[in-house]
């Protein structure tokens, strides 16, 4: 697979404990329902490969998160290897691994390529209800949602919502005072102002 189709697998990855109505669901829970994820992502599909491949999801959802650092991904790669390879391109090196790991082994090579490639292109949804994760490939790099059409107007309706209930809950300003009139001066007929004027 080129880069991009495996970069494309991690955020699917990740992306398989989704919110459904307010309750998290594990899209690799049933063992049926996982083997076909694996199979269709090139994997054997064996229960052996499932648990590597669910420590390697659930390692790589904290790190991406922010809530547990880079090095906790190190174990995943143990006994891992690389040799090189080569072609009338160059030397290019092969990572050799056992087959069971080799899709979670996969996964963090792919997270690595993206931190190393667009370093913060793969964050979490803005949505603080929301677990699923975005690539944002935009040239302004502003990609907030994992999907406009559902967490971004879901968020813009509920700070438009906040906005008018806080506007609601604010007490009537109290109009300000009428300033008083200023006096004005008689004049009389001959021109001097009256109140003021002297004989």
């Amino acid at each position: 697979m080129t880069d991009r189709e495996q970069q494309d697998v991690l955020l699917e990855l990740l992306n398989t404990t989704p919110v459904v109505d307010g309750v998290v669901q594990d899209r690799l829970a049933d063992p049926e329902a996982a083997r076909s994820w694996q199979q269709a992502h090139g994997g054997s599909g064996t229960a052996d490969e499932l648990h590597h491949l669910v420590r390697a999801r659930d390692t790589l959802q904290d790190v991406v998160r922010g809530s547990e650092p880079a090095t906790s991904l190190a174990p995943l790669l143990e006994g891992v290897t690389s040799r090189p390879q080569l072609t009338p391109a160059g030397v290019s090196w092969q990572l050799e691994a056992p087959a069971e790991r080799r899709p979670a082994v996969d996964a963090v090579m792919a997270w690595s390529t993206l931190q190393q490639t667009v370093p913060g292109r793969l964050r979490p949804c803005a949505n603080p209800e929301c677990r699923l994760f975005l690539i944002d490939r935009s040239k302004t790099n502003k990609a907030r949602w994992c999907s406009m059409a559902v967490c971004g107007n879901r968020m813009k309706a509920r700070r438009h919502y906040q906005r008018t209930r806080e506007a609601a809950e604010q007490p009537p300003t109290a109009p300000a005072a009428a300033s008083p009139a200023p006096e004005r001066a008689l004049t009389h007929d001959h021109g001097i102002a009256g109140p003021a004027a002297q004989n």
